[in-house]
């Protein structure tokens, strides 16, 4: 008998063992180990940290290349592929995405490849941020954006799972349309998973035709839409009266494409918004335009909104929230509060509980400056957070006109005529001055915290100019009839500049000289699907696209043109997205121009800033580190060190997360515009970064770099 009550006894221990082990291995991304990356920025509370503890301030100078994974794709005709891909790391498998945007899967300590996908439907041209994973526990799916569909994926071997979706994938424009929509739309950032709903926001364009931003779940299993939140609200929903009468059927945008954060125990969705389209001109949407621009509390089992806080009114500076919420825990007064925060382009932190959405520091409403472009009405006040302290400066004058600039009477002659000095200046027809500029501030890399609650903010300060100008009228009074130059001016001049200049950078590039660098075939096909940053435009028609690479080759002919009387518009274009440089090609604000914060969320004071980035030919000269454009964002680690990339110098750098110091730092082979990852295999800390950040004058890359102790 004691015999037999041991055996049953050992049966029912090895029972609940099982259950447990199967409990924390499967229940959710968050349970699957400390030796694991499980998913975009480090987990659902979107923190980039690590509880790893190998790698060091004290040996972290040892590391030493683990292995290199080519990831095929890269575009090596103009040197224009970008990798932003976070990978994530379970149970010694790396899950990432390839330069030519297909998934993939490698041994995590040794780079070498177990499948990869060679998918051939995508719809347009993207850049992909990464992957999520789920499993029940028997099976194992990863869920990968391509182009505007949602892919199922074995993770085993990368095949479709065909009983998702339509044979594998859901098509996500569906549901989403609108009348005088064009059908962009693209999935670059992973959706979110709670138990098994996958909750999903999506890239949309962010001209007038822009279509819905609505943040919709579908099953896991099945890939039928459990439910629809609405960021334009329809009648009798919260937020219609914002808005003007109907605006959800000629109105776009307002989307959630830069990721969400989600607090499992609370069953509670953080989703960000973006601007209402088009960014830059709102008389057609009068109000302050709720949900756009708003941090989004919502139940993750039915999408019933649970509160929110808009952190820009009426939003014509292009002002989205640029990254996904981070969830930590503050203390304060000897308590503990569960928070979750969201960064600003314009340098603030707006931290809320969990719960409730009050915020724990105060937020004024200040009086801004009017807009005085017809039909424009601006919102009178805008939110300022008090503290968390701002991690850029506010504003920037003539007093802040950078010293070495090489043409400084030319830049103070501009800056007299130019609107500039204060945040939230309307667009009007002279230049006015966005500083921080049009991305920020704070980039989609997002923020890294601790286990102390200290937060790690990569951001850049280069100031960015434009105007509004009337959209062309037709030529000759003849409305069926236009120009290539008309055309380009309609649909290229925002982002390509008023004389086809692009920027510095290359982020808009040139197209001066284009035809020596394309023939008409590939133009083509780079409108129709666009390519990294730029959309599809999918609502300019062939002959209207010859017509614009006519203009763009020296010839401007008149077309008829196709009617458009269907498609939304606005009255106004901006002359560019122009940051401002010297004629040397350095920023014109006096440095840092990009820069790595530290701030104590228990108190939101700063405790350290340092310039990130270095121009060598700059610090040759004595002069003192600048920092530089930074995208992409950090990971930080028990160990005490934060691993970011993310600068255009190709640098990948270990920091002392305590004070600062740069403590160990190694030339990529392109820039790392991406966020890091963390892992350990076999008992080994590693830390992998994608290097694919080939712009203007920089090569192209399509590698995965993984570093360990030797």
């Amino acid at each position: 008998m004691q015999k037999l009550f041991r055996k049953r006894y050992l049966t029912t221990i090895q029972v609940l063992v099982v259950f447990f082990v199967s409990f924390f291995l499967f229940s959710n991304t968050e349970n699957i180990g400390i030796n694991d990356w499980p998913s975009y920025n480090g987990g659902d509370n979107c923190n980039h940290y690590s509880a790893l503890s190998q790698i060091t301030p004290e040996n972290v100078s040892s590391l030493k290349l683990a292995w290199v994974y080519s990831s095929g794709g890269a575009d090596t005709m103009k040197n224009a592929t970008q990798i932003q891909c976070n990978p994530l790391i379970i149970k010694g498998i790396l899950y990432g995405v390839s330069a030519g945007s297909q998934a993939f899967a490698i041994d995590a300590a040794s780079g070498k490849e177990i499948w990869k996908t060679e998918l051939k439907d995508n719809t347009f041209s993207m850049t992909s941020r990464g992957i999520s994973y789920w499993t029940d526990g028997r099976e194992e799916r990863i869920f990968f954006g391509y182009g505007a569909f949602l892919y199922a994926l074995d993770a085993k071997n990368g095949q479709p799972i065909l009983s998702f979706g339509t044979k594998g994938k859901i098509h996500l424009i569906d549901g989403i349309k609108r009348p005088g929509a064009d059908e962009y739309v693209v999935l670059n950032t992973p959706p979110a998973i709670y138990k098994n709903t996958l909750i999903v926001g999506m890239r949309v364009s962010e001209s007038a035709t822009a279509l819905l931003g609505d943040i919709r779940a579908f099953d896991a299993r099945t890939g039928k839409k459990l439910w629809t939140f609405h960021t334009i609200p329809h009648p009798n929903e919260f937020g219609y009266k914002t808005w003007e009468k109907d605006n959800y059927k000629n109105i776009g945008g307002a989307n959630n494409w830069m990721g969400m954060a989600i607090d499992q125990k609370r069953g509670i969705v953080y989703a960000p918004t973006g601007s209402a389209a088009f960014d830059f001109y709102g008389g057609n949407r009068k109000g302050d335009n709720l949900f756009a621009n708003c941090l989004l509390a919502l139940d993750a089992n039915t999408g019933k909104r649970l509160w929110h806080f808009q952190t820009v009114h009426h939003d014509i500076w292009d002002r989205d929230i640029p990254a996904p919420p981070n969830l930590f825990t503050i203390t304060q007064h000897g308590k503990k509060i569960d928070v979750v925060s969201v960064l600003s382009k314009q340098g603030f932190t707006f931290v809320f509980d969990r719960v409730s959405g009050k915020p724990i520091f105060h937020i004024e409403e200040r009086a801004v400056m009017a807009s005085t472009i017809k039909g424009e009405q601006t919102s009178p006040t805008q939110p300022f957070p008090v503290l968390p302290e701002p991690f850029t400066r506010q504003s920037f004058t003539i007093n802040d006109i950078n010293p070495f600039a090489s043409n400084k009477e030319q830049i103070v002659a501009q800056m007299k005529e130019a609107s500039t000095g204060q945040a939230f200046i309307p667009l009007g027809k002279n230049r006015t001055v966005f500083f921080p500029g049009t991305d920020g501030g704070a980039q989609w890399g997002g923020a890294a915290v601790d286990e102390n609650s200290i937060m790690y903010v990569p951001a850049k300060e280069n100031p960015v100019y434009s105007s509004l100008v009337d959209v062309p009228s037709t030529t000759n009074n003849q409305s069926n009839y236009s120009s290539g130059k008309k055309l380009y001016q309609t649909h290229c001049m925002t982002c390509h500049g008023v004389n086809r200049e692009g920027n510095e950078d290359g982020t808009f590039p040139s197209l001066h000289n284009i035809e020596t660098k394309y023939n008409e075939a590939v133009i083509l096909q780079l409108i129709s699907k666009g390519r990294g940053r730029m959309p599809a435009l999918t609502h300019i028609k062939t002959e209207e696209s010859k017509a614009i690479i006519q203009f763009l080759f020296g010839k401007d002919d008149l077309i008829k043109t196709v009617n458009k009387s269907n498609l939304s518009e606005s009255p106004y274009k901006i002359t560019g997205y122009n940051r401002w440089y010297d004629s040397n090609g350095y920023p014109i604000s006096t440095p840092p121009w990009g820069t790595l914060t530290a701030i104590n969320m228990n108190s939101g004071k700063l405790i350290w800033q340092i310039p990130l980035g270095e121009y060598p030919e700059l610090t040759a000269k004595g002069i003192p580190v600048t920092g530089t454009d930074n995208y992409g964002g950090p990971a930080v680690t028990a160990g005490g060190i934060l691993f970011i990339a993310a600068t255009k110098d190709h640098q990948f750098r270990a920091i002392d997360r305590k004070t600062g110091k740069i403590l160990w730092q190694v030339t990529l082979p392109a820039a790392g515009y991406a966020s890091p990852s963390v892992y350990a295999v076999g008992g080994k800390q590693y830390v992998v970064i994608a290097c694919g950040g080939g712009k203007l004058k920089t090569p192209s890359g399509d590698k995965y770099l993984a570093f360990a102790l030797p």
